[in-house]
Protein backbone atom coordinates (compact mmCIF):
# COMPACT_ATOMS: atom_id res chain seq x y z
CA UNK A 1 0.00 0.00 0.00
CA UNK A 2 1.35 3.41 -0.94
CA UNK A 3 2.20 5.72 1.94
CA UNK A 4 2.25 9.46 2.01
CA UNK A 5 5.70 11.04 2.08
CA UNK A 6 6.05 12.43 5.61
CA UNK A 7 9.40 14.13 5.13
CA UNK A 8 9.38 17.81 6.12
CA UNK A 9 9.28 20.28 3.26
CA UNK A 10 10.26 23.91 3.02
CA UNK A 11 9.00 26.86 1.00
CA UNK A 12 11.12 26.88 -2.12
CA UNK A 13 11.42 23.09 -2.43
CA UNK A 14 11.89 21.97 -6.04
CA UNK A 15 8.43 20.38 -5.98
CA UNK A 16 6.92 23.83 -5.53
CA UNK A 17 8.37 25.10 -8.79
CA UNK A 18 6.39 25.12 -12.03
CA UNK A 19 7.42 22.51 -14.58
CA UNK A 20 9.99 24.04 -16.90
CA UNK A 21 11.56 22.73 -20.11
CA UNK A 22 15.07 21.35 -19.46
CA UNK A 23 18.16 22.55 -21.35
CA UNK A 24 18.89 20.76 -24.62
CA UNK A 25 22.66 21.29 -24.51
CA UNK A 26 25.12 21.56 -21.61
CA UNK A 27 25.25 24.86 -19.76
CA UNK A 28 28.78 26.15 -20.29
CA UNK A 29 29.32 27.75 -16.88
CA UNK A 30 26.61 27.69 -14.23
CA UNK A 31 28.74 28.73 -11.25
CA UNK A 32 26.92 30.94 -8.79
CA UNK A 33 27.43 32.24 -5.23
CA UNK A 34 27.45 29.72 -2.39
CA UNK A 35 24.63 29.69 0.16
CA UNK A 36 26.94 31.45 2.61
CA UNK A 37 27.74 34.19 0.07
CA UNK A 38 24.06 34.60 -0.78
CA UNK A 39 23.23 34.89 2.91
CA UNK A 40 25.93 37.50 3.55
CA UNK A 41 24.67 39.49 0.55
CA UNK A 42 21.06 39.41 1.72
CA UNK A 43 22.05 40.34 5.28
CA UNK A 44 23.94 43.35 3.92
CA UNK A 45 21.09 44.43 1.63
CA UNK A 46 18.81 45.75 4.37
CA UNK A 47 18.72 46.60 8.08
CA UNK A 48 15.43 45.04 9.18
CA UNK A 49 14.39 41.50 9.97
CA UNK A 50 12.06 39.39 12.06
CA UNK A 51 13.61 38.24 15.32
CA UNK A 52 12.34 34.97 16.81
CA UNK A 53 12.82 34.51 20.56
CA UNK A 54 11.39 32.22 23.22
CA UNK A 55 9.07 33.38 25.99
CA UNK A 56 9.34 32.23 29.59
CA UNK A 57 6.76 29.53 28.83
CA UNK A 58 8.67 28.36 25.76
CA UNK A 59 6.36 29.89 23.19
CA UNK A 60 7.89 31.35 19.99
CA UNK A 61 7.72 35.13 19.74
CA UNK A 62 8.41 37.09 16.53
CA UNK A 63 9.29 40.79 16.48
CA UNK A 64 10.34 43.32 13.86
CA UNK A 65 13.87 44.58 14.64
CA UNK A 66 16.64 46.63 13.06
CA UNK A 67 20.26 45.55 12.94
CA UNK A 68 23.76 46.40 11.82
CA UNK A 69 26.46 43.91 10.84
CA UNK A 70 29.71 43.26 12.68
CA UNK A 71 31.74 40.86 10.55
CA UNK A 72 28.46 39.44 9.27
CA UNK A 73 27.01 38.98 12.75
CA UNK A 74 23.76 40.92 13.27
CA UNK A 75 23.99 43.50 16.04
CA UNK A 76 20.67 44.33 17.71
CA UNK A 77 19.82 47.20 20.04
CA UNK A 78 16.81 46.03 22.01
CA UNK A 79 14.68 47.69 24.67
CA UNK A 80 14.71 45.74 27.92
CA UNK A 81 11.02 46.60 28.29
CA UNK A 82 10.07 44.94 25.00
CA UNK A 83 8.79 41.37 24.97
CA UNK A 84 11.71 40.18 22.87
CA UNK A 85 14.15 42.07 25.10
CA UNK A 86 12.89 40.22 28.16
CA UNK A 87 12.98 36.96 26.23
CA UNK A 88 16.63 37.38 25.26
CA UNK A 89 17.63 38.18 28.83
CA UNK A 90 16.19 34.83 29.94
CA UNK A 91 17.05 32.64 26.94
CA UNK A 92 19.71 33.69 24.46
CA UNK A 93 18.65 31.31 21.68
CA UNK A 94 17.33 33.30 18.72
CA UNK A 95 16.97 33.44 14.97
CA UNK A 96 16.65 36.31 12.54
CA UNK A 97 14.68 36.08 9.28
CA UNK A 98 15.69 38.62 6.63
CA UNK A 99 14.01 39.20 3.27
CA UNK A 100 16.00 40.75 0.43
CA UNK A 101 14.54 43.80 -1.34
CA UNK A 102 11.74 42.52 -3.59
CA UNK A 103 12.49 41.75 -7.22
CA UNK A 104 9.26 39.85 -7.94
CA UNK A 105 5.59 40.49 -7.21
CA UNK A 106 5.29 36.95 -5.82
CA UNK A 107 6.68 37.11 -2.24
CA UNK A 108 7.79 33.48 -2.29
CA UNK A 109 9.84 34.09 -5.44
CA UNK A 110 12.06 36.57 -3.57
CA UNK A 111 15.24 35.65 -1.70
CA UNK A 112 15.35 35.35 2.08
CA UNK A 113 17.47 33.88 4.86
CA UNK A 114 17.19 32.64 8.40
CA UNK A 115 20.19 33.10 10.68
CA UNK A 116 19.98 30.94 13.81
CA UNK A 117 22.22 30.95 16.85
CA UNK A 118 22.73 32.50 20.29
CA UNK A 119 22.97 36.16 21.24
CA UNK A 120 25.51 37.57 23.66
CA UNK A 121 26.37 40.96 25.10
CA UNK A 122 29.68 42.26 23.74
CA UNK A 123 32.18 43.79 26.15
CA UNK A 124 35.27 45.96 25.98
CA UNK A 125 36.59 46.82 22.54
CA UNK A 126 34.06 44.50 20.93
CA UNK A 127 31.25 46.53 22.48
CA UNK A 128 32.55 49.70 20.84
CA UNK A 129 32.87 47.93 17.48
CA UNK A 130 29.40 46.37 17.74
CA UNK A 131 27.87 49.70 18.78
CA UNK A 132 29.39 51.42 15.75
CA UNK A 133 28.27 48.56 13.49
CA UNK A 134 24.70 49.00 14.68
CA UNK A 135 24.86 52.77 14.16
CA UNK A 136 26.30 52.27 10.68
CA UNK A 137 23.33 50.05 9.83
CA UNK A 138 20.69 52.02 11.75
CA UNK A 139 21.63 55.73 11.95
CA UNK A 140 18.43 56.55 13.86
CA UNK A 141 19.69 54.41 16.74
CA UNK A 142 21.91 57.33 17.83
CA UNK A 143 18.90 58.63 19.73
CA UNK A 144 18.62 55.58 22.01
CA UNK A 145 21.65 53.28 21.67
CA UNK A 146 23.20 54.59 24.90
CA UNK A 147 20.04 54.54 27.00
CA UNK A 148 20.38 52.36 30.10
CA UNK A 149 17.19 50.45 29.32
CA UNK A 150 18.50 49.26 25.92
CA UNK A 151 20.86 46.32 25.48
CA UNK A 152 23.25 45.65 22.63
CA UNK A 153 23.14 42.02 21.51
CA UNK A 154 25.29 40.26 18.92
CA UNK A 155 23.84 37.18 17.23
CA UNK A 156 26.48 34.47 16.91
CA UNK A 157 25.30 32.67 13.80
CA UNK A 158 25.51 28.88 14.09
CA UNK A 159 23.25 27.86 11.21
CA UNK A 160 22.06 29.49 7.99
CA UNK A 161 19.15 28.68 5.70
CA UNK A 162 19.00 30.47 2.35
CA UNK A 163 16.05 30.38 -0.05
CA UNK A 164 16.55 32.06 -3.40
CA UNK A 165 12.98 31.59 -4.59
CA UNK A 166 11.15 28.60 -6.00
CA UNK A 167 13.42 25.59 -6.37
CA UNK A 168 16.54 27.31 -5.04
CA UNK A 169 17.61 26.74 -1.44
CA UNK A 170 20.55 25.54 0.61
CA UNK A 171 22.02 25.58 4.10
CA UNK A 172 25.38 26.77 5.41
CA UNK A 173 27.28 26.56 8.66
CA UNK A 174 27.96 29.55 10.85
CA UNK A 175 31.67 29.21 10.07
CA UNK A 176 31.06 29.35 6.31
CA UNK A 177 28.77 32.35 6.78
CA UNK A 178 31.40 34.20 8.82
CA UNK A 179 34.10 33.46 6.22
CA UNK A 180 32.01 34.60 3.24
CA UNK A 181 31.69 38.15 1.93
CA UNK A 182 28.71 40.07 0.48
CA UNK A 183 28.62 40.08 -3.30
CA UNK A 184 30.51 43.20 -4.46
CA UNK A 185 28.32 43.89 -7.51
CA UNK A 186 24.81 42.99 -6.31
CA UNK A 187 24.17 46.56 -5.18
CA UNK A 188 24.49 47.68 -8.82
CA UNK A 189 22.38 44.82 -10.16
CA UNK A 190 19.08 46.62 -10.71
CA UNK A 191 20.54 49.29 -12.96
CA UNK A 192 22.73 46.85 -14.87
CA UNK A 193 19.84 44.41 -15.35
CA UNK A 194 17.59 47.20 -16.66
CA UNK A 195 20.31 48.29 -19.12
CA UNK A 196 20.93 44.75 -20.40
CA UNK A 197 17.21 44.15 -20.95
CA UNK A 198 16.58 47.51 -22.60
CA UNK A 199 19.61 47.66 -24.89
CA UNK A 200 20.99 44.13 -25.31
CA UNK A 201 18.04 41.79 -25.77
CA UNK A 202 19.62 40.14 -28.82
CA UNK A 203 22.84 39.46 -26.92
CA UNK A 204 20.93 37.90 -24.00
CA UNK A 205 19.07 35.59 -26.39
CA UNK A 206 22.38 34.59 -27.98
CA UNK A 207 23.79 33.82 -24.52
CA UNK A 208 20.81 31.60 -23.73
CA UNK A 209 21.18 29.72 -27.02
CA UNK A 210 24.95 29.25 -27.03
CA UNK A 211 26.01 29.28 -23.37
CA UNK A 212 22.84 28.62 -21.42
CA UNK A 213 21.70 25.30 -22.89
CA UNK A 214 18.66 26.56 -24.82
CA UNK A 215 19.48 26.58 -28.56
CA UNK A 216 15.75 26.94 -29.22
CA UNK A 217 15.50 30.22 -27.24
CA UNK A 218 13.56 32.94 -29.02
CA UNK A 219 14.16 35.54 -26.29
CA UNK A 220 15.86 35.95 -22.94
CA UNK A 221 15.56 38.44 -20.10
CA UNK A 222 18.16 39.02 -17.40
CA UNK A 223 16.53 38.61 -13.97
CA UNK A 224 19.58 39.07 -11.74
CA UNK A 225 23.35 39.20 -11.75
CA UNK A 226 26.25 38.82 -9.33
CA UNK A 227 30.02 38.55 -9.36
CA UNK A 228 29.90 35.16 -11.09
CA UNK A 229 27.38 35.68 -13.89
CA UNK A 230 23.84 36.38 -15.10
CA UNK A 231 20.51 34.70 -14.40
CA UNK A 232 18.27 34.50 -17.47
CA UNK A 233 14.58 33.81 -18.00
CA UNK A 234 14.33 32.13 -21.37
CA UNK A 235 11.39 31.97 -23.78
CA UNK A 236 11.28 29.07 -26.23
CA UNK A 237 8.58 27.13 -28.05
CA UNK A 238 8.61 24.59 -25.19
CA UNK A 239 7.73 27.24 -22.61
CA UNK A 240 9.50 29.45 -20.07
CA UNK A 241 12.81 28.27 -18.62
CA UNK A 242 15.58 29.62 -16.43
CA UNK A 243 19.32 29.31 -16.94
CA UNK A 244 22.68 30.67 -15.88
CA UNK A 245 25.56 32.13 -17.90
CA UNK A 246 28.82 32.64 -16.03
CA UNK A 247 31.57 35.13 -16.73
CA UNK A 248 34.99 33.87 -17.78
CA UNK A 249 36.25 34.93 -14.33
CA UNK A 250 34.51 36.24 -11.19
CA UNK A 251 34.54 40.03 -10.95
CA UNK A 252 35.32 42.13 -7.90
CA UNK A 253 33.49 45.41 -8.52
CA UNK A 254 30.60 46.93 -10.44
CA UNK A 255 33.17 48.69 -12.65
CA UNK A 256 33.99 45.30 -14.18
CA UNK A 257 30.39 44.47 -15.14
CA UNK A 258 30.49 46.02 -18.60
CA UNK A 259 33.67 44.20 -19.66
CA UNK A 260 32.31 40.89 -18.31
CA UNK A 261 29.04 41.32 -20.24
CA UNK A 262 30.90 42.23 -23.43
CA UNK A 263 33.02 39.09 -23.08
CA UNK A 264 29.90 36.95 -22.61
CA UNK A 265 28.36 38.51 -25.74
CA UNK A 266 31.48 37.81 -27.77
CA UNK A 267 31.56 34.15 -26.74
CA UNK A 268 27.84 33.74 -27.36
CA UNK A 269 28.02 35.19 -30.88
CA UNK A 270 31.12 33.16 -31.76
CA UNK A 271 29.14 30.05 -30.92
Amino acid sequence: MATRDSRPRDHGDPGDAPTIPPPLTPVVNSVRPSAAEEARTIAASTNTGTLATLTATGDPWASLVTYGLHGGAPVLCVSNLAEHGRNLSADQRASLAVVAPATDTDPLANARITLAGVVYEPTGAEYDEARQAHLDGVPAAKYYVDYSDFTLWVLRVDRVRWVGGYGRMDSASGADYAAAQPDPVRSAASGAVAHLNADHADALAAMARTLGGYPDATAAVCTDLDRYGLDLRVTCDRGIAYTRVGYAQPIDSADELRAAAVELTRRAREG
